[in-house]
C-alpha cells in the first residue's frame, strides 16, 4: 500500500489534474481567503451576476412586457429552470419547479400529502434532521387538530451524528401517514439510502419526501427512477443562488391532478391563469404546486449558476467532490493526530456527502480562529466544524493550506483568544 503524500506539491499536482479547474476562475473568490463554507452560502458566480443584472435590465426595458418578452420572460422561468435543474435530481422537466423556500416548499407538500385516516396520523421524521422542518411538521400536524408531540416520531440516533436506515424502516409502524427525511444530515454529512426507504415507505403504503438542502448540487440523485413522492430544497448552497434564493421542488408525476394543499395564483394552468375564474384548474406538471408570483429577481442568479452545472456535469463533479473530501480526510488523519478532532462524517464514498465534519471541544473557538486566519468553515453546535471544499471552485492546494493553518491553530493555542461560543449567525 502507497504512503500517503502529505506534500504541498501534491496538492499541486492534484489541481494540475483536476479537469474542472477551468470553473474556479468563474467565481468571485476573495484574495487570501479559503471558502470552504459553500455548504452553506455558495459563492458568487460572473454568470449569475449577468443573468441578475440582465433580468433587472428587462424590467428596465420592459415594464410590464417583460412577463413576456426578452432572453428569459418571466412568466414561464420557474418552469424552463425545473428543466434545467431536473438533470440534478434525477427527474423529468414536468416533476419539478423552482418556487418558494425549502420550508415553504416543505408546508406546501405536507399540506398535500399529509392526509391522516384511521390508524395512519403521524409523521415520521428523524431527531438529527434541520430544525425548521421539524417546526413546519409540528405545525402541520397541529393544523390538522393532532398533538405535535405524540404525532411526530422521530427516530433515534445511536451515535448522535448518523441514523441507521434499518431503525427507520422499523419505525414505519401502521400510523405512520407521511415521512420526511433529509437526504444528507447537515451535521455529519451523511447520505441516506433513499432508494430502499422509498422502496420500504411504498410496501407500506406510506408517501415518503426528502429534503435536498444539503445534496444537490453535490451529489447524484435519481428521484424518478427511486420512485421518490417529493422533494424539496433551496438553491443558495452548492447551486450558487444568493443569499435567500428562491428553492425548489419535486412532485413524482403520478401525483399530478390534484389539488395543491396551499393554492394560489401561480397554481394554475398557464392558458387559464388569466381567465380570472374562482375555480382552480391547476397545472398538470410541479407547476401546481406554486403558489404566488414568482420571485424574478431572486430567481435570476439560478440562471446563470445552473449554465454552469450544465457544462461541468453532477457525474463530475461528484467524482472530484468524493476525491477532494477523502484528500481532506486522509490530511486530517496525518497532520492533526492527537489534537483532539473525530471525523465526524462517514467515511466510506457511497454515504459521504459533500462536506467534511469535525468534532472538538473546542468547535467555536477553533471556527473563530480560522476565520482570524483566512479560512471561512462553518460552526454546528454543540461541538461541530463544517468544511466543505466544494468541487466547482475549491482546489487540493486550498485543503492543503487549510490543514496547515489548522494545524497551527492548535500547537500555538490561537483559540484560546476566542470566546467558546457562537456569534449571532453560526
Amino acid at each position: 500500500m502507497m504512503e500517503f503524500d502529505t506534500s504541498y506539491d501534491y496538492a499541486c499536482e492534484m489541481d494540475r489534474q483536476d479537469s474542472l479547474a477551468s470553473f474556479r476562475s468563474e467565481f468571485y473568490i476573495k484574495e487570501d481567503t479559503i471558502y470552504l463554507d459553500g455548504n452553506s452560502l455558495g459563492l458568487l458566480s460572473k454568470r449569475a451576476e449577468k443573468t441578475l443584472t440582465g433580468l433587472l435590465d428587462s424590467w428596465k426595458q420592459y415594464g410590464i412586457d417583460g412577463w413576456t418578452e426578452g432572453k428569459y420572460p418571466w412568466y414561464d422561468l420557474s418552469e424552463r429552470l425545473g428543466d434545467m435543474i431536473s438533470p440534478l435530481v434525477g427527474a423529468s422537466p414536468e416533476e419539478v419547479i423552482v418556487t418558494g423556500s425549502t420550508t415553504t416548499n416543505l408546508h406546501q407538500m405536507v399540506a398535500t400529502f399529509y392526509n391522516p385516516k384511521g390508524k395512519k396520523t403521524k409523521i415520521l421524521a428523524d431527531e438529527l434532521t434541520f430544525p425548521s422542518d421539524i417546526y413546519a411538521l409540528q405545525s402541520q400536524i397541529r393544523l390538522k387538530g393532532y398533538d405535535s408531540d405524540s404525532h411526530l416520531v422521530q427516530v433515534k440516533s445511536r451515535d448522535g451524528r448518523m441514523i441507521e436506515e434499518d431503525d427507520i424502516i422499523e419505525a414505519m409502524s401502521e400510523e405512520i401517514a407521511l415521512i420526511v427525511l433529509p437526504s444528507v444530515l447537515y451535521r455529519s454529512g451523511q447520505i441516506l439510502d433513499m432508494k430502499r426507504l422509498t422502496t420500504e415507505a411504498h410496501k407500506r403504503g406510506i408517501v415518503i419526501g426528502f429534503d435536498l438542502c444539503h445534496s444537490i448540487g453535490a451529489i447524484t440523485h435519481d428521484m424518478s427512477g427511486w420512485d421518490v413522492d417529493f422533494a424539496v430544497w433551496c438553491n443558495y448552497k452548492y447551486l450558487n443562488s444568493g443569499p435567500g434564493g428562491v428553492g425548489g421542488l419535486y412532485v413524482n408525476k403520478q401525483h399530478f391532478g390534484r389539488i395543491p394543499g396551499l393554492a394560489g395564483w401561480f397554481s394554475s394552468r398557464k392558458d387559464k391563469q388569466f381567465d380570472m375564474e374562482h375555480t382552480l384548474t391547476p397545472a398538470e406538471s410541479a407547476g401546481a404546486y406554486q403558489i404566488g408570483t414568482p420571485h424574478v429577481l431572486s430567481i435570476a442568479p439560478l440562471v446563470g449558476s445552473l449554465e454552469i452545472f450544465a457544462e461541468a456535469g453532477i457525474e463530475k463533479l461528484r467524482e472530484k467532490s468524493l476525491n477532494i473530501t477523502r484528500y481532506m480526510m486522509d490530511l486530517i488523519s496525518h497532520e492533526l493526530k492527537g489534537m483532539g478532532f473525530t471525523i465526524g462524517n462517514p467515511t466510506e464514498d457511497s454515504k459521504r456527502g459533500g462536506h467534511i465534519y469535525l468534532e472538538h471541544g473546542e468547535a467555536a473557538r477553533i471556527c473563530k480562529a480560522l476565520k482570524a486566519n483566512g479560512v471561512i468553515p462553518d460552526f454546528r453546535s454543540p461541538n461541530g466544524v463544517r468544511l466543505a471544499p466544494v468541487a466547482l471552485y475549491n482546489t487540493y492546494e486550498e485543503v492543503w493550506k487549510s490543514i496547515q493553518i489548522l494545524k497551527k491553530i492548535m500547537k500555538e493555542e490561537q483559540y484560546k483568544q476566542f470566546e467558546n461560543k457562537r456569534g449571532v449567525v453560526a
